[in-house]
């Protein structure tokens, strides 16, 4: 099995200097979104043509600053589906307390049929309080940090609820839920009633639909997806062993946004659920890395690419949020604590090459999620580290799992110190 490279780019409203703050909310500045939606098609015709397997992008709202400016995905996948022939596309991913399950399922089912099976699903808990706790109101879910407290809780039990949800409208014909946030019918007890075409729905509709009164007792979601009995799912994580656990259980692909270390115990415990559960799988099957990459001629243009491209978002924003960062050493030297997060490879061909083979040697991952902040960094540059990865990379990686020992999962884990 050859590793399966996913591009997931997060489109970033360029700036310079301090055009963030002049140009307050670039996010809303439709000249340069109007350049960047353009040149998205160009890169993902790219991507088609050199062989990726997959292509995608994020679900964040309310990014005045313009960094992540990604509020509909399912949108750029129909638009993108028209214009590649091979290559599959998806989100990473739908904000599932965000969002009303029976909706994203029909989104996802119409965009399985566009692409004709091209299409993969993900799907992600939220992390971000600033629209999270705004879109999630009517569950009355926070954004979570994966750090154990009640709002945690809250947000996975939601999220695995509204996951069983979207799974029984993609593979049931008749649909029924009796959930703590979500019902169908709603109300559930009495079921609908009112409904004046209800001698239609019993001669033609989904058996069961209609009860002995004349009320709506079930619901068949339309249409059903191209791909049977699903899509492939993918779900989104960085610090949840527990998330990793019910990935397993359920055939699921999680994507690690982790350090090495810590991918490898969250995957092995995923390999060990699976395997509880009946999946036949390898072990880092069904399994993704998450690797922001820069691909230079040196050491020193990764470093300059670094700082070009990715210390602003490093500083300002992702920083706040997660503790694998070295915040204390960000301000000091910023391009050497991005490195050090454990997050990143970069440099040459041969050196991304060989930090990749040497996380691969450990962990034999199915997919390869690459991120670039475009279009911070230029289109014809991410253009040229995407041709290289594909042609100078990519074939040289090894992901048989020939040299990989599988042990009790790591107890402790370290962040990845790259220097040269």
């Amino acid at each position: 099995m050859s590793v399966k490279p996913i591009i997931q780019l997060y489109p970033v409203v360029p700036a310079q200097g301090k055009e963030r703050e002049t140009m307050r909310p670039i996010g809303r500045n439709s000249e340069r979104y109007q350049k960047i939606i353009r040149d998205w098609a160009m890169l993902a015709q790219a991507a088609d043509q050199l062989g990726y397997w997959g292509f995608s992008t994020i679900e964040h709202h309310f990014h005045s600053e313009g960094y992540e400016v990604g509020p509909n995905p399912g949108v750029l996948n129909a638009w993108w589906a028209g214009m590649t022939r091979n290559l599959r596309m998806g989100a990473l991913g739908y904000v599932m307390s965000t969002q009303d399950p029976v909706r994203v399922a029909e989104e996802c089912a119409i965009l399985d049929h566009i692409l004709q099976g091209r299409f993969f699903a993900g799907f992600a808990r939220g992390y971000q309080a600033r629209w999270a706790n705004i879109l999630g109101q009517h569950y009355n879910s926070k954004a979570t940090l994966s750090d154990g407290s009640e709002d945690d809780e809250i947000n996975r039990q939601i999220f695995e609820e509204q996951m069983d949800i979207v799974r029984k409208c993609w593979t049931e014909d008749a649909v029924t839920y009796n959930g703590k946030f979500f019902k169908i019918p709603y109300p559930y007890d009495t079921g609908v009633h009112g409904y004046p075409a209800y001698e239609l729905a019993r001669k033609s509709g989904t058996h069961g639909e209609i009860g002995p009164k004349n009320e709506v007792r079930a619901v068949s979601v339309v249409p059903a997806p191209y791909q049977r009995p699903h899509p492939p799912v993918f779900v989104a994580t960085s610090s949840s062993k527990e998330s990793a656990i019910y990935c397993g259980k359920n055939g699921f692909a999680p994507c690690y946004f982790s350090p090495i270390d810590k991918a490898v115990e969250h995957g092995t415990a995923y390999w060990e659920a699976a395997k509880a559960a009946g999946h036949n799988i390898r072990y880092g099957e069904r399994q993704a890395l998450v690797r922001w990459i820069h691909v230079n001629n040196s050491w020193e243009e990764y470093r300059q690419a670094i700082a070009k491209y990715d210390v602003d978002i490093y500083v300002d924003f992702y920083s706040k949020f997660f503790k694998d960062f070295d915040t204390s050493k960000m301000l000091v030297d910023p391009i050497q604590s991005v490195i050090n997060c454990g997050l990143y490879v970069g440099g040459t061909a041969e050196d991304v090459q060989q930090q990749l083979q040497s996380q691969l040697d450990r962990f034999p991952v199915e997919y390869l999620v690459l991120i670039w902040h475009w279009a911070q960094q230029p289109t014809y540059d991410v253009l040229r580290e995407m041709e290289r990865f594909a042609v100078d990379i990519l074939p040289k990686l090894d992901n048989s799992g020939k040299t990989v020992q599988v042990s009790a999962p790591v107890a402790t884990e370290t962040v990845v110190r790259l220097s040269k």
